[in-house]
């Protein structure tokens, strides 16, 4: 016996189709809803050491209680979070921490340097490189030249004093001075050029200003016209982890563009900081 035309049959097909798809979305909608308020409460909670109520955290990330405490429950059979009974009080649980060392130990910081590098490069003309600290001294890992004619060229792999460097001095700012002492003490204050710094008062005086202004300035104080302008690329404990630096000869590099430089130079240092996941320190402890 039929039951209805063959239009008809077609017509009701396609609003069954249409129905079943209609509900998959609002199950995938509201799957990315949970998701994202999930994330909220973990975001949440790692800016809290001694962990938070449910009303509090509830209240904090601007969900109900009930909603809360069902996302939380659930993060905490996959100990995202825990709850300490005693204090009554949600904290980060260690599966946090198993995923964010992962990309602790996934992480490549000339890799992921690299297109920021570049960048840096394009916006300011002069070539860019990043070093590390290794045994009292700058190490280059990586260079992008800049297009002109004239550049400043320091071969991966080459090394340079600290304090007489814009990339070293960029890498000492990033550390108390108690540290500092003892990399001067082991490694002295040699002299290259009229210009090199070459007593502990004075090196002092730079990193202080370095800290302020947030890039450090070598000129010509490691080579007779070469100007530097660094800064400092800092890992998830605060801790200088590489410099970022912009060189050229000190004609492309006059006074009036070298706080220009600087904050070309700040920028993408903070950019790759936290792309790596690092923290600025607190300086006032530094002294």
């Amino acid at each position: 016996m039929a039951t209805g035309s063959a239009p008809q049959q077609r017509r009701k097909a396609v609003r069954a189709v249409s129905a079943t798809a209609d509900r998959s979305e609002r199950r995938r909608s509201g799957q990315v809803q949970s998701l994202a308020r999930a994330i909220s409460l973990l975001n949440a909670l790692t800016d809290e050491d001694y962990g938070l109520s449910l009303s509090d955290l509830a209240q904090k990330v601007g969900l109900a209680p009930s909603t809360t405490h069902r996302l939380l429950t659930t993060l905490q059979e996959e100990r995202f979070v825990r709850f300490d009974l005693e204090r009554n009080v949600w904290l980060v649980g260690v599966q946090a921490f198993v995923v964010g060392n992962a990309f602790v130990r996934s992480r490549d910081l000339i890799n992921m340097s690299r297109p920021h590098m570049r960048n840096l490069m394009e916006d300011s003309g002069e070539t860019v490189n990043l070093a590390v600290e290794d045994q009292g001294e700058a190490i280059y890992l990586g260079q992008v030249e800049c297009r002109q004619m004239m550049r400043a060229i320091a071969k991966p792999g080459g090394r340079v004093a600290l304090h007489c460097s814009g990339v070293g001095k960029a890498l000492l700012s990033g550390l108390p001075d108690s540290e500092v002492n003892k990399i001067v003490q082991r490694r002295g204050l040699g002299r290259f050029t009229d210009k090199t710094i070459d007593t502990p008062a004075k090196l002092r005086q730079a990193l202080s200003l370095a800290r302020k202004q947030g890039y450090a300035f070598d000129d010509e104080e490691n080579a007779i016209g070469l100007r530097c302008v660094a800064a400092v690329i800092y890992d998830e404990y605060g801790h200088p982890l590489a410099g970022l630096s912009l060189s050229g000869p000190t004609a492309r590099m006059p006074d009036a563009r070298v706080s220009v430089l600087g904050a070309l130079v700040v920028k993408a240092a903070g950019e790759i900081t936290t792309a790596l996941g690092g923290a600025v320190p607190d300086f006032s402890n530094y002294g």
